[in-house]
């Protein structure tokens, strides 16, 4: 398994370590803004939504920079305007995009990359699904790239995803991937302990995240009048081939932690799921997921997911092993709040470590890692990784979605591409998944589409 070790200057040099086995892209001509003498590196924006906004705020905000904003791109007018003006009011004098640099269209990402000088950045926050399409013409143009979680959503995806990686590493670009919780400086030093066998071999994982509906999970009928595709995009969290649906992008922090932890991928899942009291939500969401995913010595994680209001909430991670437990992360992403225990009882007089706190933010750790990589010309490619993290997601997702045993073989060679055409979507065009006649869309049923998942 590629993993981070627990201190951040093992981890660069465990990064990048993916052989190359395809023949690098062709670079295409472009009009570039030039860099600053003073060293300066550019960083354009694709996808400025809240995520893609805080993205930016963390790049601005490295301790070894410096960088400037240059470009913005998005197809929602509104959420690049409400971007620029929270960035240019933060970042004044790293924000320099005038109204010729924004760009709204699906074609906007090559607009926005254009502006860039190879050895630049740019940041890819739009719904997963036009991860592998972008990434494509970053590499083409030789920049870095930081890109969000997850970074597929199905098999297909997964495979494209795999071989990029491997022309990135080819082409030396450095790569970071928005699971930040490998740049946590606790839960590195909780990995190391564990390497170090404070709590025994694992053999029990437990991650949590229960709460209200979150994000756009919870999906109503789109409004008369308004494009079926870019409701679909605007409400991303609700379809799964715009974001793998809720599981994808919520519950893929604690899969990742938990597989660190462990130190591998798990090689099957089985589980369940159900839609409960919907109303007329009109999305492809499960309400609750219960998952038992198996590593290959046997080892179990247990994944509870849920987004029903007035239930208990708990969003935490958890590892038994044979000598001894921990937390991994105890409420949410940022502070983990790592400790270990000396038995199972994890109550206060049986903890025999705890990390210090305060904690540094491991979204600003992620960004000052990937610059020092750029700056210093260090192996760093969180691509392979990503691609794994968020394949085992979606073989969780899946066996819910079908009610069949999945394995990761059966999730990585999956047919079922869920939007084959999202490198030829249009502001005026189709979506990939179209309403019936009551507006309602397809959802999973288990036991009857078994080797898909709608």
């Amino acid at each position: 398994m590629t993993h981070p070790a627990s201190s951040r200057r093992q981890f660069l040099k465990d990064t990048g370590k993916v052989a190359a086995a395809s023949t690098l892209l062709a670079a295409a001509a472009s009009t570039p803004v030039h860099a600053a003498e003073n060293g300066t590196i550019q960083v354009a924006i694709v996808g400025c939504g809240g995520r893609g906004t805080g993205a930016v705020a963390n790049a601005l905000s490295v301790e070894n920079g410096p960088l400037k904003l240059v470009a913005m791109a998005d197809v929602f007018e509104s959420r690049l305007a409400s971007s620029y003006a929270n960035l240019s009011t933060k970042f004044s004098s790293q924000v320099d995009v005038p109204q010729d640099r924004k760009f709204i269209s699906f074609e906007g990402y090559k607009n926005a990359i254009d502006c860039l000088n190879p050895g630049d950045i740019v940041i890819l926050t739009t719904p997963p699904a036009f991860r592998w399409v972008h990434f494509t013409y970053a590499i083409q143009k030789g920049v870095n790239v930081f890109m969000e979680k997850p970074v597929t959503v199905d098999g297909p995806a997964t495979r494209k995803m795999l071989e990029l990686g491997e022309q990135s590493v080819k082409r030396n670009l450095k790569v970071g991937v928005g699971l930040m919780c490998r740049h946590c400086e606790a839960r590195g030093e909780l990995f190391d302990r564990i390497r170090n066998g404070e709590i025994g071999d694992i053999h029990t994982l437990r991650a949590y995240r229960m709460a209200g509906p979150t994000g756009s999970a919870a999906t109503g009928p789109k409004p008369e009048g308004k494009s079926e595709l870019l409701y679909q995009i605007s409400r991303f969290h609700g379809f799964l081939w715009a974001s793998g649906g809720a599981y994808s992008d919520f519950l893929i922090h604690n899969i990742d932690e938990c597989c660190w932890m462990k130190d591998a991928w798990p090689v099957e899942a089985k589980a369940s799921g159900g839609r409960h009291y919907r109303g007329d939500m009109v999305d492809q969401n499960f309400d609750s997921y219960s998952v038992e995913y198996t590593f290959a010595d046997g080892a179990k994680l247990f994944l509870n997911g849920r987004t029903i209001p007035g239930c208990h909430k708990e969003f935490a991670s958890y590892a038994h092993g044979t000598k001894g437990s921990a937390v991994i992360s105890a409420a949410a992403h940022t502070p983990s709040r790592c400790r270990i225990y000396k038995n199972q009882n994890m109550v206060k007089e049986n903890i025999t470590w705890a990390y210090p706190q305060p904690e540094r933010n491991p979204y600003q750790l992620e960004w000052n890692d990937l610059v020092h990589a750029i700056k210093n010309d260090l192996p760093y490619n969180e691509v392979k990784r990503g691609a794994q993290a968020s394949l085992v997601t979606s073989m969780g997702r899946m066996a819910a979605h079908t009610g069949q045993v999945v394995t990761y073989d059966d999730i990585l060679n999956c047919e079922h591409e869920f939007a084959p055409t999202v490198n030829q979507l249009a502001l005026d065009g189709p979506s990939p998944l179209q309403a019936d006649s009551d507006g309602k869309y397809p959802v999973p049923l288990p036991g009857l589409n078994k080797d898909r998942e709608y």
